[in-house]
């Protein structure tokens, strides 16, 4: 099975830069995940792969093949849409084996391969359903279904499951994932959901604004983002701003509002100076919270805000004595909560801290998702 690449691609609309420069390899047999927010340019560069538009500059190869100039349905690609795109007029079966009809197949080889296929997606018996009697999840895996019995080697799945309900969304994310792996395809997959992407990926591209910010495995993009973006949209992060006090090669001491004093390990690629402005960031479960008042290294006083129950975990908001509000979660199974206008002590380990250079546009417009 292929693996893909993009060396430099670039793909533009008048002014709007969707694609910008991207480079990126997908291993064979793997399952990535691009990640981002509407607008990002994750769906125009699953068509570039597809064929079904072309780029303004670079290079894309499928295996070891440069297919720039190679329509679609050479590339041996099957592209799974967000709205399925099922022939309303065609029953389960003759949507399935449409591809290879249209591929010359001989009708006991596509009948096979027809039969193959529903086996794989469980929906052998719908066959003869069309798909205004069929569940969003049923339609979802005949569209897949179609995907394979085409032939193709390499799955792209723009948005896939945006149209389920939660339920059915997290049932069938597994079962996509399941069956890519079983028969040893590379799958694309396209979407804005993290925790999809978290949950069935090999490794992740996250994009904003037609750049690629960062790839890794759904691990590596959590307890290492490389940017205060990805943090934000990986997860959950709080964000503390201040000024570089002391720095040494262990640890970057952080003045926050108020005087406030913090300590981080000093892991930053960046090169920071003393008196630069920096941005903190710390994921909510990192969070200690005491009812105890206390003083002590990276232990800041704090009066709970709001508190919400979510089942497994309790939410608290706190403002922070240097008036920032940061985010924490516990389990719910511990009975410890705290009411709201309850005083407490917030600390972290430095270890835990993410620091970046306070971004040139501001905090604001860096975590717009927009």
């Amino acid at each position: 099975m292929p693996d893909v690449r993009l060396v430099n691609v670039t793909k533009t609309y008048g002014k709007i830069v969707a694609v910008d420069n991207v480079s990126i390899h997908v291993h064979d047999k793997e399952y990535f995940a691009l990640l981002g927010p509407s607008g990002c340019g994750k769906t125009t560069l699953l068509r570039l792969i597809a064929g079904l538009i072309k780029p303004d500059k670079g290079e894309i190869y499928i295996g070891n093949r440069l297919v720039n100039d190679v329509p679609p349905e050479d590339r041996d690609v099957g592209f799974v849409f967000q709205t399925f795109a099922l022939f309303p007029h065609m029953d389960v079966w003759d949507n399935v084996i449409y591809g290879p009809r249209v591929k010359g197949f001989d009708m006991k080889k596509a009948k096979r391969i027809g039969h193959e296929v529903l086996e794989m997606v469980r929906l052998h018996e719908r066959l003869d359903a069309f798909p205004n009697e069929l569940s969003g999840g049923m339609m979802q895996r005949i569209a897949v279904a179609r995907a394979l019995a085409a032939g193709a080697k390499l799955l792209l799945l723009d948005e896939p499951l945006g149209q389920l309900d939660a339920k059915v969304r997290n049932e069938l994310r597994y079962e996509i994932r399941k069956m890519t792996k079983d028969l040893g395809l590379t799958a694309i997959h396209v979407t804005h959901d993290q925790a999809e992407a978290m949950a069935i990926s090999d490794r992740i591209a996250v994009m904003k604004k037609g750049k690629i910010l960062q790839v890794g495995t759904p691990e590596e993009l959590y307890m290492n983002p490389k940017s205060i973006f990805v943090a934000h949209f990986i997860g959950e992060s709080n964000f503390l701003e201040g000024y570089v006090a002391e720095i040494n090669d262990k640890t970057i001491t952080v003045e926050l509002r108020n005087g406030i004093k913090v300590e981080t390990i000093n892991k930053t690629t960046e090169e920071l100076k003393k008196g630069e402005r920096v941005v903190i960031a710390l994921r909510p479960e990192t969070l200690k919270v005491q009812r105890e008042i206390r003083k002590g290294k990276n232990a800041v006083l704090g009066v709970i805000e709001r508190m919400t129950f979510e089942g497994t975990n309790v939410r608290y908001e706190i403002r922070l004595e240097n008036e920032d509000l940061v985010i924490l979660t516990r389990p719910s199974l511990t009975g410890k909560w705290y009411k709201i206008g309850e005083k407490v002590t917030v600390s972290f380990p430095s270890e835990k801290a993410h620091i970046f250079t306070y971004p040139k546009v501001g905090l604001r417009e860096e975590l717009a998702v927009e």
